[in-house]
């Protein structure tokens, strides 16, 4: 009798949980920034060492199920996608470990104008609202959720897109926060990067559940 389903059961719930810790990571590297908190900068760098050790348990039991139980079609995809997943959330993990030690590097609180017109907290909500529906989507084997990542990521592109024009602006008015701005700068490639991370995490859960790889068009 085959224990593979109890191990991708298993797969699955450190997955899940992987992604807990993630998004834990991101509302802390938000509040850090937002408050200035250097003891919540070490907090963070502490679960980044949790982060690292679910992505090598997560690794390992991937090789474990393929060399043990040789899994075949939706096992298989599962698999190969939880893979890649787990390599996209120790990613993300290192995002918001990093958005939070720019808090090391100031010597003052980041003016709530700037963050509010460099769109810091909304690019903030966005990212979580993407993993939290990701979450869902993997708890649920939901494709339809994970589908729905896709557009708020083109919402972080934009804002992206944007921020250069936004804070050449805010240095002209505010040239005393011209460090802070340029780090608020940096936080945006970060979050936007979040985003593309979280949105190949939607690509592989689809094509673990509908065998279509859509960064290729769709083919099966």
């Amino acid at each position: 009798m085959t224990h593979i389903p109890n191990e991708l059961n298993a797969l699955r719930t450190s997955l899940i949980e992987m992604i807990s810790l993630v998004i834990n990571q991101l509302v802390k590297s938000r509040a850090a920034l937002e408050t200035f908190d250097n003891e919540l900068v070490d907090e963070i760098a502490r679960n980044e060492r949790r982060v690292d050790a679910y992505e090598l348990k997560i690794n390992l039991d991937c090789e474990n199920i393929l060399a043990l139980f040789n899994p075949v079609a939706n096992d298989l995809r599962f698999v190969l996608s939880a893979l890649k997943t787990n390599y996209n959330l120790e990613r993300i993990g290192d995002y918001a470990y990093n958005i939070s030690t720019i808090v090391n590097d100031l010597e003052k609180p980041i003016d709530p104008e700037c963050l509010k017109e460099m769109r810091i907290p909304e690019m903030f909500d966005i990212s979580l609202k993407m993993l939290q529906l990701m979450s869902s989507a993997f708890d649920n084997e939901d494709a339809q959720l994970a589908r729905q990542v896709f557009k708020k990521d083109v919402r972080l592109d934009e804002i992206k897109m944007k921020s250069n024009s936004t804070a050449a602006e805010l240095i002209k008015r505010k040239p005393e926060e011209t460090h802070s701005i340029l780090c608020l700068l940096s936080v945006i490639r970060k979050l936007e990067r979040v985003g593309d991370q979280t949105k190949n995490m939607a690509e592989e859960l689809i094509f673990h559940l509908e065998a279509k790889v859509l960064r290729h068009g769709g083919k099966t």
